[in-house]
């Protein structure tokens, strides 16, 4: 039986977080909305978030550009330090 589109990339992806789960790194997951953007570096086992950042956050008016998602990146980058993560795994969720 084939898949649809949507079922392998949900597969890809819970794929890719229980290879990571297995060696036990941290993720660094971003979701784009069309307004916001946010990321947050979840524990290797899955159970727990370490670091979150948005552009909420930030209270920005257009959380969905380029400046915006550079704003975040640095706040994520400081509360990744705060926290004692130096290494993580890009998670994407199967999207683009």
């Amino acid at each position: 039986m084939k898949l649809s589109k949507k079922d392998a990339r949900l597969r890809r992806a819970t794929k890719f977080r229980a290879k990571h789960a297995e060696r036990d790194v941290e993720r660094l997951c971003v979701f784009k909305s069309s307004q916001h953007i946010y990321a947050q570096i979840i524990s290797g086992c899955g159970t727990k978030t370490l670091a979150s950042a948005s552009s909420i956050s930030l209270k920005m008016k257009n959380g969905g550009n380029v400046e915006a998602a550079s704003k975040v990146g640095d706040l994520i980058a400081k509360a990744a330090k705060k926290a004692k993560v130096s290494k993580v795994a890009f998670d994407r969720s199967g999207f683009k």
